[in-house]
């Protein structure tokens, strides 16, 4: 599938680029060479593949959740730029 220019035209407005000439030229070929390549993967027979949402085995790769001491708060507060009551001091962003 062959775009035009006034489709590639259309795709940048949409995407809001300002596209040079060159560019437009350029991304036409590209886009239809990607979309030539998509019309060739429909072809492709998979009536017998099973859909699946990953193609990787289903496995937990969280560790084991065991508490452990903390840092102390000295330790934790070290690099603070401003630290006030064992807590980190941050300028307020909101009003009132």
């Amino acid at each position: 599938m062959s775009l035009t220019l006034a489709q590639v035209e259309h795709i940048a407005e949409l995407a809001r680029l300002a596209l040079t000439d060159a560019e437009k030229a350029l991304y036409r070929e590209q886009l239809s060479a990607i979309l030539e390549y998509a019309a060739i993967l429909q072809r492709v027979d998979t009536s017998m593949i099973p859909p699946t949402a990953t193609v990787l085995p289903l496995r937990n790769i969280m560790r084991e959740d065991i508490v452990q001491p903390s840092l102390p708060i000295e330790d934790v507060l070290a690099n603070a730029p401003d630290a006030a009551d064992g807590c980190f001091r941050v300028t307020a962003i909101l009003e009132g």
